[in-house]
């Protein structure tokens, strides 16, 4: 796990003199990526530093040949919009933003400077790009496959609770990707033979009412991440123990931060592969040409803490094929 103090090493001065660094760079001087953060730097941290490294690794050395406007939206659509349209004034030469909503912000503000996401999770059905192989247009990246996994979470939950019948899942609707995804969820449950209600939330304020909705109805909640519920980890995990329910999401962070499991893409892989776009978009390719990648890395956390603190026990056989184990 990397380090907060490692991360800030790695960057080459602390978090808070990022936007002083940018600043110190003179306009024209070194190519430029704006970096727009969908959620904290705090819990995007490993996924940040992945990126910055690849980029070292590939010769982009930031105060040196590159410069890097970091922001940040915390899970706000508005304030990413608000983002975009400072690093289209500033006319950065490439800007790194994931997450569907996100980077269809960033194409709406600009139909000339390239943009690489390292995650979306469907760029063709949500129409970021024309296909995978040449996504024509401004726009390219890593796909998640969001809906690809949504069966195996559901799996995996009826593996740690065999009893499980009634299923809610918590989902922003005001994200189309995240939309798909949870009529997926609601299709693999019902295949399954479990009873399905949605919790549908649009803000942060939201959240609480949900839980307050359904806490004695679910068996357990199913997690549709985007950033979101992605800046509100800790508050969702703390009204899901509040109420004994145990979770699964696709992202990592949400099982760092109390919840029960996790099954999705791994996201510092994600971010470090993004680098590369970067790097050939920076040495004259067209994100046109440059076609969309899917995820090679699946990764499948547990947070045995939470699994007692439930009362639930993990079947030894979903341990012994966990990628990680929080204890």
């Amino acid at each position: 796990m990397i380090k907060r103090r490692e991360f800030i090493s790695l960057l080459g001065g602390a978090a808070v003199a990022w936007p002083l660094a940018a600043r110190a760079q003179q306009p024209g001087k070194l190519p430029t990526i704006g970096f727009l953060g969908t959620i904290t730097p705090a819990v995007q941290i490993r996924w940040t530093a992945a990126f910055v490294q690849r980029l070292r690794e590939l010769g982009w050395i930031e105060g040196r040949n590159i410069a890097i406007e970091y922001r940040w939206a915390e899970g706000s659509s508005e304030r990413a919009a608000e983002i975009v349209a400072e690093f289209v004034g500033q006319k950065v030469d490439v800007i790194v933003t994931g997450g569907t909503e996100y980077v269809h912000e960033a194409k709406q503000a600009t139909s000339v400077i390239p943009i690489v996401f390292p995650n979306v999770g469907d760029p063709v059905g949500s129409g970021l790009v024309a296909g995978l192989a040449r996504p024509g247009g401004n726009v390219t990246g890593l796909s998640i496959q969001g809906t690809d996994t949504v069966g195996k979470r559901v799996e995996l939950l009826r593996e740690v609770i065999p009893s499980l019948r009634r299923l809610a899942i918590m989902a922003n609707v005001g994200n189309s990707a995240v939309v798909l995804e949870m009529r997926e969820a609601q299709a693999a449950a019902r295949t399954l033979g479990l009873e399905v209600t949605t919790l549908e939330i649009r803000r942060a304020e939201d959240i609480t009412p949900a839980f307050e909705a359904f806490k004695s109805w679910a068996d357990a909640l199913y997690i549709c991440p985007d950033p979101l519920t992605n800046t509100n980890w800790v508050r969702i995990n703390t009204l899901a123990l509040g109420t004994r329910l145990p979770t699964i999401s696709g992202v990592r962070e949400q099982v760092e931060a109390g919840g029960l499991m996790s099954y999705g893409p791994n996201f510092p892989d994600l971010f470090r592969r993004a680098a590369d776009f970067v790097d050939k978009i920076l040495r004259g390719a067209k994100p046109a040409d440059i076609p969309v990648e899917q995820p090679t890395k699946f990764d499948l956390v547990i947070n045995l803490t939470t699994a007692k603190a439930l009362g639930l026990e993990v079947p030894p056989t979903l341990l012994a094929r966990a990628d990680e184990v929080i204890e």
